[in-house]
């Protein structure tokens, strides 16, 4: 049976990946992202290549548009099976200097985005008895850094939650799973991929491959937690 998946974050970098892979392997996946371009460029591509995808272009902050999505999607095939929380931002700057307006975003992709996503899929996999949670939080839900404090603080809580959430769910057979990367050679660092002193961190493949790993587990077993980093990192 196809497995319906939705990929937050997924029009470049990690998601894009994860995304790819997952309709590689099978998947319906829901592509979630703010840039519809991209996301329409990777629904072409996937499709092109035999995959089944459709985009969805939105702000995950909106509850509205979280609710609607969902609402769509399970109307369609009657259950959602995997939800993997990968959209991210960050702001790195000293403490002193960080506005109220930066703050709000961070933690609105972050942590009220993820946190929309999953209330929004929970009554399908409830209703199923099975499902699939991912996060993908970063190796700074368990450290901080200077000048990331506002990045850190997002990624604690956000980690928080879906270890509450793995407690509660888990008697219902519904899988939560957390994978906390090190540096990644993506577009979140500044400036584009690729660059020579990258050479050696992880790639966005190496993430889709620990979420491959963590989604075909066994039906008896929950990865529920995977912390990856390049070696070249003094963690």
């Amino acid at each position: 049976m196809k497995k319906i998946s939705i990929v937050t974050g997924a029009s470049r970098g990690i998601g894009r990946e994860i995304a790819t892979r997952l309709a590689k392997e099978g998947h319906f996946v829901a592509l979630v992202a703010r840039n519809e371009e991209e996301i329409r460029e990777l629904e072409f591509e996937i499709d092109s290549a035999g995959g089944k995808s459709r985009g969805y272009p939105l702000d995950l902050s909106d509850e509205a548009a979280v609710e609607a999505m969902v609402t769509e999607l399970r109307a369609q095939f009657g259950r959602i099976d995997i939800l993997v929380n990968n959209a991210g931002i960050g702001v790195f700057k000293q403490g002193a200097t960080i506005s109220t307006e930066e703050w709000d975003r961070v933690f609105e992709v972050n942590v009220r985005g993820s946190f929309l996503m999953t209330r929004a899929v929970l009554p399908a996999m409830l209703e199923a008895g099975a499902g699939h949670v991912v996060a993908i939080a970063s190796d700074v839900s368990k450290r901080t850094f200077a000048n990331g404090a506002l990045y850190c603080a997002s990624k604690y809580a956000q980690d928080a939650f879906f270890s509450g959430l793995r407690k509660e769910v888990r008697a219902s057979g519904i899988k939560v799973s957390v994978v906390y990367p090190g540096l990644v050679d993506t577009f979140f660092h500044d400036g584009n991929p690729g660059q020579p002193h990258r050479a050696e961190y992880l790639k966005p493949h190496d993430i889709a491959d620990a979420v491959a790993y963590i989604l075909n587990a066994p039906a008896h077993v929950v990865i529920d937690e995977l912390m990856l980093h390049p070696l070249v990192q003094d963690y």
